[in-house]
């Protein structure tokens, strides 16, 4: 059987999911796990896809960065897979495919996955150095912090008897920083 697993970042990119969607269809994909997150956070779908293949099964991604975030993370996802005889497909890598099924397939994986790897470190490292610039212009300020510019809200509901848990869940701001505000520390 054919599983997709399909991911993007942000809420933004659900163009990018949606097509994601549509291409795993078209490569036969019977099943399809979805979410929207990052990388470098937890994807509860990804584990669930994973707890779902059964010996046989393929799973099926559109590109390795949609499945993993290093070489050695898409190395220990493709190993979690073979221990359950389970193989990787890549269905979009310049017109071709890469199927872990076969030791070519498993070399380019490698290979690809170590060039996506090296390609995001340059842009980290383009970014950093655009964001030391504007720094350094005075032109960068950041992102104002998203419970500073609610405290007026955690204030009047904990005015109205809301429990500071309570108030974080409702505004969607961490706890601590409800009881920073309530303290009139930030």
């Amino acid at each position: 059987m054919q599983i997709g697993y399909a991911r993007t970042s942000t809420v933004e990119q659900e163009a990018g999911l949606e097509a994601q969607e549509r291409d795993l269809r078209a490569a036969g994909c019977t099943k399809t796990f979805a979410e929207r997150v990052s990388s470098v956070a937890k994807r509860a779908q990804l584990e669930a896809a994973l707890d779902y293949v059964r010996e046989g099964d393929t799973l099926v991604v559109t590109k390795p960065d949609r499945l993993a975030r290093s070489v050695a993370d898409l190395l220990s996802i493709v190993a979690r897979l073979e221990a359950k005889d389970v193989a990787l497909r890549v269905i979009s890598m310049g017109g071709q495919e890469v199927d872990t099924r076969t030791p070519t397939g498993k070399l380019m994986l490698t290979m690809l996955g170590a060039v996506a790897e090296f390609e995001r470190g340059l842009m980290l490292e383009r970014q950093r150095e655009g964001v030391a610039k504007a720094k350094a212009e005075g032109k960068y300020q950041g992102r104002a912090p998203t419970a500073r510019r609610q405290a007026a809200d955690v204030l009047k509901l904990k005015a109205e008897g809301v429990r500071p848990t309570d108030i974080a869940k409702r505004l969607g701001i961490g706890r601590a920083s409800v009881y920073r505000i309530l303290e009139g520390t930030e």
